[in-house]
């Protein structure tokens, strides 16, 4: 019923920038806080960072000052923007968003994920 959709994945050289996007669609009645995930191989599904309805930010401390989130409520868009890429950062990135449908309580949705890689 909800589905979310990543964009803007790619192969970056180091200290280049990046934009991801992900668009909410479905039976969506609200959107609460959503927020980007990431995975590089090998290791655990970590936070990047997220947002609240209310645009309360919050970052993992490898990207502060580097990535900055943001959303729009209108469009039930989260975007990633991701400047001085280092080769850390490569990984697959995720999307989630806690949506209310109709009927149902808030619940955890993701998207299928964005491939990142930073190399020369």
């Amino acid at each position: 019923q909800v589905q979310l959709v990543e964009s803007g994945g790619g192969l970056v050289q180091p200290g280049g920038s990046l934009r991801l996007s992900c668009a909410a669609s479905g039976s969506i009645f609200s959107i609460n806080g959503m927020g980007w995930y990431r995975q590089a191989p090998g290791k655990q599904r970590e936070l990047v960072a997220a947002i609240t309805s209310g645009g309360r930010r919050n970052y993992a401390d490898s990207v502060k000052g580097r990535f900055t989130i943001s959303r729009d409520n209108a469009k039930n868009t989260v975007y990633l923007q991701m400047n001085s890429l280092k080769p850390e950062d490569t990984a697959v990135y995720y999307c989630n968003a806690v949506v209310a449908v109709i009927g149902f309580p808030p619940m955890d949705h993701w998207g299928k994920g964005t491939l990142v890689t930073v190399s020369s």
